[in-house]
């Protein structure tokens, strides 16, 4: 049985917590608001969902989750507009992607009314927490693992979908130093590499701590066969200016279909800039790099938005890319989509969905 999102639960706070909070000063996903939202399955059914008060989990020690990594996630914004509403930006695109991870992950999609009505009922609900400043939002992180008590090797019946949201400013504060990672691996063909599952991340923590060590923000992940192929760029898709053509990996299978990355691609073209998807070698990106043709490099994500690349370190080496001004294609381009999900712009993709 699936039940709407019109038989949500919702017990609210007592006392909210914003009033002794600081939004002036936040790190990057350390402050939660008030409330979450939850839904289990069980019994071959989703269950009637809740929204509760913020708080802790309380989970045997035989939860399949904690040993077999069964579990997804997404990552997602909501923003105020200049008329005071708050909007989300594109979540269809985000619930769809995070129905395919579930597909691969052996787990139930969560139904897609259900999705999004308790996203916008939990939004509304907290919806105070949005800091001020041009580079304020409220990152949203929904996500779904596995909740059996066993320690089996096979997929869970029963499983826990949760929504909780954070206020936040920028991501990154200064342009990014990045390693090109020739040695360990993100993902493989045939693997995970194109779901957001936590497994892909923990098995990059160990070389991304390498690169941070030597004073590096991020990897710069490469292809697990040859190590001869760009992929990914920490935890972001990776563009190139490439001879003056806005130039992105391909998703060959072991690279995530990003958000950000569509929507670049998507204004980068009604712009009139050249775009490619293609395979890019790490020897085209050293080169070019060294003797021009690279022209500028910025990873993209929700978190991040557009975070521009200063120096790709190569085997020892640090190579410098250009300062980008603010009215470099690539500036131009996140000024374009911030606007759009800021309401500064008309949006002429449907891509802004309203809470109210």
């Amino acid at each position: 049985m699936i039940r709407t999102a019109s038989a949500i639960d919702i017990q609210r706070v007592k006392r909210s917590r914003l009033p002794e909070t600081d939004l002036e000063h936040l790190k990057f996903g350390r402050v939660f608001t008030d409330h979450m939202f939850v839904m289990d399955y069980a019994d071959g059914a989703w269950q009637q969902p809740k929204i509760m008060p913020y708080g802790d989990l309380e989970l045997s020690p035989a939860t399949l989750v904690l040993h077999y990594a069964q579990t997804i996630f997404e990552g997602m914004k909501a923003y105020r507009d200049d008329q005071g509403r708050v909007n989300l930006f594109r979540p269809q695109a985000n619930i769809a992607r995070m129905a395919r991870s579930a597909v691969r992950m052996c787990m139930p999609p969560v139904p897609e009314d259900t999705f999004l009505e308790g996203l916008k009922e939990l939004v509304r609900m907290d919806a105070a927490w949005i800091p001020q400043g041009a580079d304020a939002a409220l990152y949203i992180r929904p996500f779904l693992f596995a909740s059996d008590e066993y320690i089996g090797v096979k997929p869970s019946e029963g499983y826990r979908f949760m929504i909780f949201i954070c206020p936040v400013r920028g991501y990154y504060q200064e342009p990014l130093r990045v390693k090109l990672e020739l040695e360990y691996s993100r993902a493989f063909p045939g693997g995970t590499g194109e779901v957001k599952c936590g497994g892909n991340y923990a098995g990059g923590l160990y070389p991304s701590k390498m690169g941070q060590d030597i004073g590096y923000h991020q990897n710069l992940w490469t292809d697990a066969m040859e190590h001869k192929y760009i992929e990914e760029s920490g935890t972001m898709n990776v563009f190139f200016i490439i001879d003056g053509v806005l130039t992105t990996p391909s998703l060959d299978g072991t690279i995530l279909a990003g958000i950000t990355r569509d929507s670049i691609l998507t204004l980068a073209r009604e712009k009139g800039l050249k775009t490619a998807e293609r395979k890019i070698t790490v020897d085209e990106v050293v080169t070019g790099i060294r003797n021009g043709r690279v022209s500028a490099a910025f990873g993209a994500g929700t978190a991040a938005t557009i975070a521009p690349i200063k120096v790709v370190g190569y085997k020892g080496e640090d190579l410098q890319l250009p300062d980008l001004g603010a009215d470099s294609e690539v500036n131009l381009i996140g000024k374009m989509l911030d606007d759009i999900r800021r309401g500064h712009k008309p949006d002429t993709h449907g891509w802004v969905v309203g809470t109210e």
